[in-house]
């Protein structure tokens, strides 16, 4: 499930749909495909839609990561459930054999074998991941029997039955697809699941609390690309080490400090006396001597001049700040733009 525009990570994705944004040195749909191949799954159809050819582009038929990928595009939006069922026209499988589907924009460490594994014990029509979460009232709950079967879907609620929610990984029964009326939008959350509980079906909860992280604003997006650098979020795709990631071609200076699970990308450079913490530098990207950045984006060929200070905020691509500028707190400067020195302060000092 590839198809979403990524609003709420934007300027990023102007440019790049979600899943394709560099994550700790590989697109972050990378992760779940290797995930994938090492559950013993070896073909995937992606459900695309948002600038659909970039897929293509980035991962062809698959064969560089031991798979084969078949490729639809949603030309109008289908819904979640909608997705799924107009990607499974190229599903080869039987009736009874279990699909997995998986959304591209989730980091998730639970054992996807168990969860097929619950799934074909059970004979559910669908087997969900459920993560454990610390406060529910952001979520829709799912309490489950003591044998895993879900009861009911419960939607945001002060006081929520249970801190199982819904990871967004789900196995599902071939001819359960199938039955998802075509060619109209339909939900999985608000008509899927319910419908099937309603009709008596069982749905399995496979509930694992490891490490999940849903990556839809920029702060998370910084926050999983460090933990997959740093170790506390595992990938076949990352080989943590350091504390930091250094990509081909980048440069930075001895006298440059870079800590926290910063991601340095293919041919950025960090000059002398510069800071760069919990961050992601995409490729080009140039932090100049004596600049600070901290857990922020600093997108494609941006430049950061000399002493200016970024704090939680994302840079577009190609776009300068200049020195002594200071922007925190959720700023967003969109691609391009050239801001001048000491335009935008949050303190007197310069």
């Amino acid at each position: 499930m590839v198809g979403g525009k990524g609003t709420r990570l934007r300027p990023l994705t102007i440019s790049t749909p979600k899943p394709l944004l560099p994550t700790a040195g590989v697109p972050l749909l990378e992760h779940q495909l290797r995930k994938a191949r090492a559950a013993g799954i070896r073909r995937i159809v992606f459900a695309t839609s948002y600038r659909a050819s970039m897929f293509t582009e980035a991962f062809g038929d698959g064969s560089r990561l031991g798979l084969e990928l078949v490729y639809v595009t949603e030309e109008e939006p289908l819904g979640t459930a909608g997705a799924i069922r107009n990607a499974a026209r190229k599903l080869t499988c039987d009736a009874d054999s279990p699909v997995v589907v998986l959304n591209g924009d989730i980091l998730s460490g639970h054992d996807l074998v168990a969860q097929i594994a619950m799934h074909e014990k059970s004979g559910a029509e669908i087997t969900m991941h459920l993560t454990l979460v610390n406060d529910a009232r952001r979520y829709g709950a799912v309490p489950t029997t003591s044998e895993g079967k879900v009861i009911e879907f419960v939607e945001k609620s002060p006081k929520p039955p249970t801190n199982q929610v819904n990871a967004g990984c789900y196995v599902f029964r071939r001819s359960t697809i199938d039955a998802i009326p075509a060619g109209r939008v339909v939900s999985v959350e608000y008509e899927t699941f319910p419908g099937l509980l309603a009709s008596g079906a069982t749905i399995m909860g496979y509930v694992e609390g490891a490490y999940w992280l849903d990556i839809g604003t920029p702060g998370t997006f910084v926050q999983g690309s460090c933990d997959l650098v740093l170790g506390r979020m595992v990938s076949p795709a990352v080989t943590p080490g350091g504390g930091v990631l250094f990509l081909n071609g980048s440069v930075v200076a001895p006298e440059a400090a870079v800590s926290g699970g910063t991601a340095v990308g293919a041919g950025a450079v960090v000059e002398s006396g510069a800071t760069v913490e919990s961050s992601v530098l995409f490729d080009g990207a140039v932090v100049e001597q004596g600049a600070r950045v901290s857990r922020s984006v600093i997108g494609r060929g941006a430049r950061i001049c000399a002493g200016a200070v970024i704090d939680e905020a994302v840079i577009g691509d190609g776009a300068m700040v200049g020195a002594g500028n200071e922007l925190r707190g959720g700023l967003r400067l969109w691609p391009g733009t050239q801001l001048p020195p000491t335009a935008v302060r949050f303190s007197s000092d310069v």
